[in-house]
């Protein structure tokens, strides 16, 4: 069996810590997801899943990344994309923009389009 290293993953709160220390966030989402709704952040990278294998090398190896995307699958994909070529300092974000605006965190764009009309199981503060 081939070794395989798994992806860490963060949450939405240690992500919003780690930008604040000047993490890199890297959206996988598509072109018009993101033109929709989309992270509001200093240091993000927007890199869609469908140009990810063409386009990685963008990303620098000498930085914190979070990678991020809708809900948290894709960019799980593209993390462990990035720790098989060579990246030390990638994680995932879980749960992705959906939770993300779930826990007020800023957003450009009509978050309408991940809310639920009841605000989600994360709409308090108490978890992650």
């Amino acid at each position: 069996m081939e070794n395989q290293t798994l992806v860490k993953e963060i949450c939405p709160t240690t992500t919003q810590a780690w930008v604040q220390e000047g993490a890199l966030l890297v959206d996988v989402r598509e072109n018009d997801e993101v033109a929709e709704l989309a992270y509001d952040v200093p240091n993000l990278l927007h890199i869609p899943l469908t140009q990810f294998e063409e386009r990685f090398q963008e990303i620098p190896k000498d930085k914190k990344v979070v990678m991020v995307c809708k809900s948290g699958g894709r960019s799980l994909r593209a993390a462990g994309f990035l720790v098989n070529h060579g990246y030390e300092n990638v994680v995932n974000m879980q749960h992705g923009i959906i939770r993300w605006v779930q826990k007020g965190f800023p957003t450009k764009g009509n978050t309408a389009s991940v809310l639920g009309t009841d605000g989600g199981c994360c709409a308090s503060s108490s978890c992650c």
